[in-house]
């Protein structure tokens, strides 16, 4: 049962052997759209698509051949959101009533992004109607709990053999998206739910790196992490966690959603920045969890 779950809605990119005390997660960036969901939904294949993370599981898979495992969904995000509360519902969206410890209103529910969206970017209705509350309950059930339980075990795994792990939680963000107070567009954005999620030389290091790699990079602001970041890092003991945001309009154009050219060159920057974070941790490592602030 476990394995045909994990090959239908996800899978667990292995390499040869683990070298490095890293698990990557690409949670958003699935782009297998059941019939049944798209026949549910008011938006037409290509509108759907807007809330993905588009290709970020490509974007980071050398992280392999560099000796971490890499989880990566094949359902969308506007189908279920595994980087929510498992039960961040909102009752507006279902027939029949939501179970008693369903949070029904956090500011994501409100937002229309719980835990089953009812929005995709842009503010676009997901959904023509209603639709029965056992259905989201079954996606919780049937792949949200599956899918964190191959994430803690990765986590766990990591942290037996090397004494500590790094979560990078992989993200892409719009092109638009402004630092606050400024014009600037950052082309990453480190999350590290500010100074909670992973010791601050850690963070410190990612945006440092990504910088010398001549990229715009701010920390925490204005995503500072969402519910994986802050669900599994605890850096006191030796369990950390960045989120990364990267900038699509790098990599793909957003409206055709097609990868541009320098696709290959942020895959190949990327990579160089996995193996320099890797470095430092493992020449600095034992001195991270006293760092975190």
């Amino acid at each position: 049962m476990g394995e045909a779950v994990e090959r239908e809605f996800f899978e667990v990119l292995e390499p040869a052997s683990q070298r490095i005390p890293f698990v990557f997660n690409s949670p958003h960036s699935g782009r297998s759209y059941p019939q049944a969901f798209l026949d549910q939904s008011r938006l037409d294949a290509h509108s759907i698509r807007r809330s993905e993370d588009h290709f970020v599981d490509e974007l980071f898979q050398n992280a392999t051949f560099l000796g971490a495992p890499l989880l990566r969904a094949h359902f969308p995000r506007a189908f279920l959101d595994v980087n929510r509360e498992p039960y961040e519902l909102d009752p507006r969206m279902f027939e029949g009533p939501l179970p008693p410890h369903a949070n029904i209103s956090s500011m994501r529910v409100a937002g229309g992004l719980g835990t089953v969206p009812r929005l995709v970017a842009e503010n676009m209705e997901i959904y023509r109607g209603r639709f029965p509350v056992e259905e989201a309950l079954t996606r919780i059930e049937a792949i949200y709990k599956p899918y964190h339980a191959t994430l803690r075990k990765l986590i766990a795994r990591t942290h037996v053999e090397f004494g500590m792990s790094v979560l990078i939680d992989c993200h892409s963000m719009p092109g638009n998206v402004q630092l606050p107070g400024s014009g600037h567009r950052p082309d990453f954005i480190i999350g590290d739910r500010y100074g909670t999620s992973a010791a601050a030389e850690l963070s410190r290091t990612a945006v440092s790196l990504l910088e010398q790699l001549g990229y715009v990079v701010a920390r925490n602001k204005p995503y500072a992490g969402g519910f994986i970041t802050e669900h599994y890092g605890r850096p006191t003991r030796g369990l950390h966690a960045l989120q990364i945001e990267i900038n699509r309009s790098l990599y793909v154009d957003e409206m055709t959603l097609v990868k541009k050219p320098g696709f290959a060159t942020l895959t190949a920057d990327l990579t160089t920045f996995i193996a320099a974070l890797a470095q430092h941790v493992e020449e600095y490592g034992a001195y991270l969890p006293l760092a975190a602030e």
